[in-house]
C-alpha cells in the first residue's frame, strides 16, 4: 500500500472553464492527470487530493468530475480548497462513495499514522491580510487541531497533515500552522493552492524544525501524482 498526493485538479466536466489561460502547460491536464493516476495507483494505494477538484458551483455540476476521480484506482482522502464551492458537508460527502472520503476536523487512517488536516487559509502578510482574513485564520487553524486532537485522542502519535492553503505567507515566516505542526510532531505536511513558477517560491518545501514541507499543486508536479511513501 502506497500514499500518493496531487493538488488542484480543476476538473470540469460540467463547467467551461478551461485551465490553459494560464498557460500552454495547463492544455489537456485532466489527461495527464488521470494518465499518471493510471500508471501509478493501485486498487489498496491512498491518494490524498488536496483541494479545488472541481470547478462546478454546486454538487450536480461536481458530481461527474467526482465519478471520474471515483473511478480511479485507489482509496482517495480530499479536504477542501478555495474553490470548491460544491463542498457541503462531510457527513452528507461521506455518503457519496465507498473509495473516496472528505476530510475536516475528522481524521483517517493510514496504517500506523493518522492523516489529518483541513483547508487551511493565507497567513499574514504585507499584501492582503483584513480582519476577516484574521478570523478564518484563526478558525481553520481550530480546525486543523481538532483533526489531530481525535487522532491523538484515538492513540495516534504518527501524523500527516494535508491543506489546500501554504502553511507559511511569501516570506516563509512562522505561522500559527507552522507553530501547531511542531506542537504535535507532524511529520509530513502536504499541500496545494500555489500556481506558476513564481508562486512556487513563496511554498515552503523540505525539513523545518522536524516537519517536511510538501508542495503538490499539479503544475507544479507537472500533472503527475507524487509518491509520499510506501
Amino acid at each position: 500500500m502506497s500514499l500518493y498526493a496531487i493538488g488542484d485538479l480543476h476538473f470540469s466536466t460540467l463547467v467551461e472553464k478551461p485551465m490553459n489561460i494560464f498557460g500552454d502547460k495547463w492544455d489537456k491536464h485532466e489527461e495527464k492527470i488521470i494518465s499518471s493516476w493510471k500508471d501509478n495507483v493501485k486498487e489498496d494505494d491512498v491518494v490524498l487530493v488536496l483541494g479545488d477538484t472541481s470547478w462546478g458551483i454546486n454538487l450536480t455540476e461536481a458530481k461527474p468530475d467526482l465519478d471520474i476521480i471515483s473511478n480511479l484506482c485507489g482509496n482517495k482522502i480530499f479536504i477542501k480548497g478555495n474553490h470548491d464551492y460544491w463542498w457541503t458537508t462531510v457527513t452528507n460527502l461521506n455518503k457519496l462513495y465507498d473509495n473516496m472520503k472528505f476530510l475536516q476536523t475528522n481524521f483517517y487512517e493510514y496504517g500506523e499514522y493518522a492523516i489529518c488536516g483541513g483547508r487551511g487559509w493565507i497567513c499574514p502578510n504585507d499584501f492582503k491580510f483584513d480582519d476577516n482574513d484574521e478570523k478564518i485564520y484563526k478558525r481553520e487553524e481550530n480546525r486543523i487541531r481538532l483533526s489531530l486532537q481525535a487522532a491523538k485522542k484515538k492513540g495516534y502519535s504518527k501524523f500527516i497533515v494535508i491543506t489546500h492553503y501554504p502553511p507559511t505567507n511569501d516570506k516563509l515566516e512562522e505561522s500559527l500552522f507552522t507553530n501547531l505542526y511542531e506542537e504535535y510532531g507532524v511529520e509530513k505536511v502536504i499541500y496545494g493552492h500555489l500556481h506558476g513558477k513564481e508562486s512556487f517560491k513563496m511554498g515552503l518545501k523540505g525539513v523545518r524544525n522536524g516537519v517536511e514541507y510538501i508542495l503538490a499543486s499539479c503544475d507544479y508536479t507537472d500533472f503527475n501524482l507524487i509518491k509520499i511513501m510506501d
